[in-house]
């Protein structure tokens, strides 16, 4: 009986013993295996649709030498402005006359200088800058708006219209009309616009509008002189 039960113990260590070696391999395969697992890759996260677009830098010109150059700055002395203006997205409209009026301030432009004609839509604005252009009142005309997308093809006929009809003020009269007019895809990108971070687009139709003015009037007194010769 005791031998046979030593014989048993014999035979259970050596089981064990056997067994150990295949369990140990286990055991040093799965964390292996495990530590070898690829991790997660990490995307970036993607801007939102709305967010807005890098906006493109004014840059400057370099003219040789030995060409006649005409030259304007936005000068307002002396100068009267017409501003045509739409109503529709009103708040947004008075943020763009506001910027306006402080850059125009700013050239020199004499607040009682400056007529501010108010236009139902941006669909108004061409007729009322041509009206104000014909009076040879002013020595340029600012129209300003805000038009936004919506859910339908009525931006792009409201948007296309309001420029070439602004820019045909401008040619058919000879005064110098400037685009103060935004055209956004959300809310956000107006405000952005209209005294945010992108700046405030009436003050820069403020300023180029004179600019032009002001290279009009060189290049008529230029004329006047050659004439005179």
């Amino acid at each position: 009986m005791q031998i046979e039960g030593a014989e048993e113990l014999r035979l259970a260590k050596d089981s064990d013993e056997a067994i150990a070696p295949d369990e140990q391999a286990v055991e040093n395969v799965l964390p292996a295996e495990v530590e070898a697992a690829p991790e997660p890759e990490v995307t970036a996260e993607t801007p939102e649709s709305s967010a807005d677009p890098v906006e493109h830098a004014p840059g400057g010109l370099d003219i040789p030498d030995g060409v006649g150059v005409f030259i304007g700055s936005p000068n307002g002395t002396r100068r009267s402005v017409g501003i045509a203006i739409s109503s529709f997205n009103g708040d947004i409209s008075t943020r763009l006359l506001n910027g306006a009026l402080e850059a125009l301030e700013e050239a020199g432009v004499d607040r009682a200088r400056v007529d501010v004609m108010q236009v139902p839509g941006a669909f108004e604005l061409p007729l009322a800058a041509m009206a104000l252009a014909k009076t040879r009142r002013y020595a340029c005309v600012l129209a300003l708006g805000c038009i936004i997308r919506g859910d339908t093809p009525h931006f792009e006929y409201i948007a296309s219209e309001a420029a070439s009809g602004i820019q045909l003020a401008a040619l058919e009269t000879g005064v110098p009309v400037s685009f103060g007019v935004l055209t956004c895809d959300s809310r956000m990108q107006a405000e952005s616009r209209a005294g945010g971070r992108h700046g405030n687009k009436g003050a820069e139709a403020a300023r180029s509008a004179l600019e032009m003015a002001d290279v009009f009037a060189r290049l008529r007194s230029d004329a006047v002189v050659a004439n005179r010769r």
